[in-house]
């Protein structure tokens, strides 16, 4: 029998101010763009835990979820887990081979903001 219970729940980091920004930014990518990075955090909700090629560990409480995007284009999105559930804390476009250190630096000071 094949388990179809999500095994986290993706939620957006919230600032203090009330701003979504992984949420901002999803709805700044094309339809098409937001369906794959979509599917790809699904994905990372039911299959938990999953590896490469869709998720990988950064270290430091972070993960990323990888996508790969139309055109050549990399997508990710860094979470953290708290209380069972994967917290979506920075969205981006990669423009370089490795994830650059202000992202990573971002995603940090939100998981502190948020109390993990």
């Amino acid at each position: 029998m094949i388990d179809r219970a999500k095994k986290l729940t993706a939620r957006f980091f919230e600032s203090g101010t009330g701003r979504k920004p992984v949420r901002e930014w999803l709805l700044e990518l094309s339809a098409e763009d937001r369906r794959v990075v979509g599917y790809d955090i699904q994905t990372v909700e039911f299959g938990w835990p999953v590896g490469m090629p869709v998720c990988r560990p950064l270290g430091g409480g972070l993960w990323e979820v990888r996508s790969s995007l139309s055109g050549n284009r990399i997508a990710r999105a860094i979470f953290c887990m708290k209380d069972g559930e994967m917290i979506l804390l920075r969205g981006f476009i990669k423009k370089t081979q490795k994830t650059p250190p202000q992202d990573i630096a971002l995603a940090t000071s939100r998981r502190k903001e948020i109390g993990t």
